[in-house]
């Protein structure tokens, strides 16, 4: 129903029938708030940018979901805890606002101790923080929304899914500003989910008009602009580092035979505790040319202990002349680990002065020229590639690794500033942050 028909039909309504209709949450939402009605789906993904109206969405479903199921369960989900409690359950579009406005006979009681949400017909609403992942591994739900569900990791969504098994057709409903991930690529090509988008400039008659002067007119024509407000799904992160388009053109199917120099990189995790970070684990190597490849990304969630074994089975199936390891956060436990496992293995360590930018500049530049490829399609280092912003927090453990192993291969061929920071050739022409960022120290083992 568009503005015209709604205003014609208001003008019709008596009082008692206008007053009936300001709690109908499908009069007032716009059509994109709507879960869809075309086909059959299991999930719902609302792609929105800032201040679309995207949660009250999937919160207003929800409400809506507990009226209709009496005694039904419904996930709740969330990036942190606070993001919990703040947006989707006591926020401004959260489900008891939104259920005080449009479902004034069924407002839940919220139990924070507990956890819960509880409706007046037995409906439950458990929250759940997406940085613990393993706590949704065991319960069952009818019903789930998400958040932000393109800043969780995989785990999440997956446990979440796997509890979807109660009642005849269990359904969740997840709301997004885009981002490059993985987890939002696969979700959107599942032939159960359903996406619909929404655009900040439609909510525009519920935000502040300063908000758009301040906020869209900076904005507007940018590629973040895009992501942020039109909530478009991009290829890469807006100020990445790296470009898809640039992989790709670099991209080879096989490495050349008789690389002069290939190691194995590590970015530690010290624990393999679910949420942990993942251990970077990457092999790299250096044609006689002076072109850079990246023969193999192992990493994963490990414990210390199988991480070792796992890096030096590289060494030894790459033949590689060393192991490189990230000393900033392991300190001396990666040698002492790599010797439980082989006690001859060759080992260096670096440390970083600098930070993770300027890093990762130079070997960047490479990829930019042509002269570092990737050896296969890599999905997982592809996305941290193209994800990774300057600035941005977390830790992205497969492009360290990697990092680590072609600033190794570079300064060790002369390409980048030598160790210490004089000056050397460059990357053709590059001038940016070189070696003097590493002390590498070498084993004599």
């Amino acid at each position: 129903m568009n503005r015209l028909e709604r205003a014609t039909l208001l003008r019709s309504l008596s009082p008692e029938e206008l007053e009936a209709l300001e709690s109908c949450w499908d009069f007032w939402a716009r059509e994109e708030q709507l879960p869809p009605t075309d086909r059959p789906w299991a999930f719902w993904l609302l792609l929105g940018g800032r201040g679309a109206g995207k949660t009250a969405a999937i919160t207003a479903w929800a409400c809506s979901m507990a009226e209709q199921h009496p005694g039904c369960r419904i996930g709740i989900v969330a990036r942190t805890a606070a993001d919990v409690r703040d947006v989707l359950v006591e926020g401004e579009s959260g489900i008891i606002e939104m259920a005080r406005r449009y479902w004034p006979h069924a407002v839940p009681r919220y139990a924070p101790s507990r956890r819960r949400l509880e409706f007046p017909n037995g409906a439950q609403g458990a929250t759940y923080s997406a940085d613990e992942p393993a706590v949704l591994r065991g319960p069952q739900h009818h019903f789930a929304v998400g958040d932000e569900c393109a800043t969780w990791d995989a785990e999440v969504m997956s446990n979440l899914r796997l509890g979807l098994r109660l009642g005849k057709m269990p359904r969740a409903a997840f709301a997004t500003t885009p981002r490059p991930s993985r987890l939002l690529r696969e979700l959107m090509s599942d032939p159960a989910c359903v996406t619909s988008r929404c655009s900040t400039y439609a909510n525009k008659d519920n935000l502040p008009p300063q908000f758009f002067s301040a906020v869209l007119k900076r904005y507007e024509g940018t590629s973040l602009a895009r992501q942020e407000i039109l909530g478009e799904v991009l290829d890469e992160a807006p100020g990445a580092l790296w470009k898809r388009e640039t992989l790709e053109r670099t991209r080879v199917l096989i490495a050349p035979e008789g690389l002069v120099r290939i190691v194995v990189a590590i970015d530690p995790s010290v624990t393999s505790a679910e949420g942990s970070d993942e251990c970077g684990l990457v092999v790299a190597g250096r044609d006689r040319a002076g072109e850079f490849f990246v023969l193999e990304d192992a990493s994963g969630r490990m414990s210390p202990d199988a991480w070792a074994k796992r890096a030096v089975a590289l060494y030894k199936a790459h033949r590689a002349d060393r192991l490189i390891g990230e000393a900033n956060n392991g300190g001396d436990l990666i040698e002492a680990v790599l010797r439980t496992v082989d006690k001859d293995v060759p080992y260096s360590k670096v440390h970083a002065s600098r930070g993770k930018v300027a890093r990762a500049e130079p070997i960047a530049a490479l990829f930019e020229q042509g002269r570092a490829h990737l050896v296969g399609l890599m999905p997982e280092l592809s996305d941290q590639l193209c994800s990774y912003v300057p600035g941005d927090p977390g830790s992205p453990d497969r492009m360290d690794a990697m990092v680590w192993g072609l600033s190794e291969l570079s300064e060790s061929a002369g390409v980048l500033a030598s160790v210490g920071g004089h000056e050397g050739p460059g990357v053709g022409g590059f001038d940016g942050p070189g070696l003097g960022d590493f002390d590498v120290g070498f084993d004599s083992r």
